[in-house]
């Protein structure tokens, strides 16, 4: 299913939808960062994906880095929790969906890196190379965040 993110367009549809959704920035050893390349916008962002009924938060950032990356990891903290009505998710079923994510710092653990069917791309990716790659606004004030270190989590 595509998607089209709307960003502070004032021509974009109205939400009808709200899904509690998670992202991780995910840093390896050498403080590269995890990143997709998602198939359903052709963007580049960190992984993450929608809270299912019988899950913690926690296990649904692990689930969604494993099923996107490949890559086992371990919840350390929060970054923020990002619900900007202006940033609506136009899919083409019909459902425009408000953001409303929970960014988490993660660590990882294990693993092999792997594409699937939400990621056509997987990569780890240091920091400083990121102005050259496709990402959401959205997206990048949560890797911001994320490499700031920040005492306080953010939120909108």
């Amino acid at each position: 299913m595509a998607r089209i993110d709307h960003y502070r367009n004032p021509d974009a549809p109205a939400a009808n939808s709200i899904v509690v959704a998670v992202t991780a920035v995910v840093q390896d050893e050498s403080g590269r960062l995890l990143l997709i390349r998602r198939t359903d916008n052709d963007l580049y962002a960190i992984p993450g994906g929608a809270l299912e009924l019988g899950e913690t938060l926690t296990q649904t950032v692990q689930r969604e880095v494993k099923e996107e990356t490949g890559i086992a990891v371990e919840v350390t903290g929060l970054i923020g929790i990002y619900s900007d009505p202006d940033h609506v998710i136009e899919f083409t079923d019909g459902e425009v969906r408000q953001e409303f994510s929970i960014c988490f710092r993660a660590e990882p653990t294990g693993g092999e890196l792997r594409t699937s069917n939400e990621s056509k791309e997987v990569l780890w990716r240091d920091p400083a190379d990121l102005d050259a790659l496709n990402i959401h606004p959205s997206i990048r004030l949560r890797i911001r965040h994320g490499l700031e270190q920040r005492a306080e989590p953010y939120y909108s």
